[in-house]
């Protein structure tokens, strides 16, 4: 079953990225301290495991989720133009799928040829909106619909 592996924010642009086990979720803030949480169709990121590991290994590297700068990984969902709509479900919390999270020049900064690696296939993530309040673990089980 798909399950949540990991939670991170960044309490100011272009900070490092802080991991943590668990995380209050809002519909006001977004991941709780996160920088860019305020609500709209951007206020939660999401990354699959498997596709991360692709764009990983289409550039002959391994290199650490938070370099994507993503808020929540998760195992075992791959992402793509008919998630937009659907809910998300991890725990208690669901979100609104918005669109892709495009990767952009800073992914290159990160590391060459990164930038490309993310773009086909939705490897970047998905944005999403939060629609309820929850407290959220690594471990908790993922669905969509």
């Amino acid at each position: 079953m798909p399950k949540l592996v990991a939670i991170a924010y960044k309490t100011v642009k272009h900070g490092p990225m802080k991991e943590v086990l668990c995380a209050n979720v809002t519909q006001h803030s977004g991941v709780e301290k996160d920088v860019f949480g305020r609500p709209g169709k951007r206020q939660v990121t999401v990354l699959s495991l498997q596709q991360w590991q692709t764009a990983c290994q289409s550039i002959n590297t391994d290199l650490v989720w938070t370099i994507r700068r993503a808020n929540l990984l998760v195992d075992g969902l791959s992402f793509g133009p008919a998630d937009v709509g659907k809910q998300l479900r991890i725990g208690d919390l669901s979100l609104e799928i918005t669109g892709e999270t495009d990767p952009c020049k800073k992914m290159e900064m990160a590391h060459p040829g990164l930038e490309l690696a993310l773009t086909p296939d939705w490897r970047g993530g998905v944005t999403c909106r939060v629609l309820n309040d929850a407290m959220i673990h690594l471990g908790d089980p993922v669905t969509r619909d």
